[in-house]
């Protein structure tokens, strides 16, 4: 199936958890207009990944982290955190989005990282899992890195799991301060067909 069809095929399907599974699997994601709230689907031709290597993040970031006196869970609230994410002025997470990622979740496939402080969730994180492949959504913060130390917990969980792929779609200047790089699409597909292969892998 060409780039073409296969868009075609998104374009004319309800979007249901069972189709963003196939997309994530075959290197596409939806993302919501945030003007009319129509669904489009993306491949880009440079996608951006963060290599899954030890001691490849920041020297300062992982300080930053240490010094953290945030407490940090796992799919505790992924509702909380998915709505927080999409409320922002522009925003590609609308209410379809939402609902069906918290359908992902509890299918086992979409998962959450909450950072709290004084007992109130302040950032975090969501994205989805299959086999040795973690997409990344998005983010948020109330306090001041509160993001950046939801995705250092995030990354140290995908190493000790043995992932081996980290995307994150598009290539931005807060993902380039996380270390993330960009990959030609054929690279990625490679990449993509191996760890969405790795049927011993799981998030949690």
């Amino acid at each position: 199936m060409t780039s073409v069809n296969i868009l075609e095929f998104f374009e004319h399907q309800p979007l249901t958890s069972s189709l963003i599974l196939f997309a994530y699997q075959t290197g596409w994601f939806p993302m919501a207009d945030d003007e009319d709230g129509d669904i489009y689907w993306h491949s880009p031709e440079r996608r951006a990944i963060i290599p899954l290597e030890k001691a490849y993040l920041r020297t300062s970031l992982i300080k930053s982290f240490a010094k953290s006196d945030c407490s940090f869970t796992i799919n505790t609230n992924f509702q909380h955190v998915i709505e927080q994410c999409s409320n922002r002025t522009t925003t590609w997470i609308n209410a379809d989005i939402i609902s069906v990622y918290c359908d992902l979740h509890q299918r086992g496939y979409a998962h959450s990282v909450e950072v709290w402080k004084n007992n109130e969730i302040v950032g975090g994180l969501y994205g989805v899992s299959i086999g040795s492949a973690f997409f990344g959504e998005s983010m948020f913060s109330h306090i001041s890195n509160a993001s950046k130390h939801a995705f250092v917990f995030l990354y140290e969980q995908l190493l000790t799991k043995n992932f081996s792929l980290l995307d994150s779609q598009y290539i931005n200047d807060h993902m380039q301060s996380l270390g993330a790089i960009t990959v030609s699409r054929k690279e990625y597909l490679e990449m993509l067909t191996k760890a969405v292969h790795s049927s011993d892998i799981h998030f949690i």
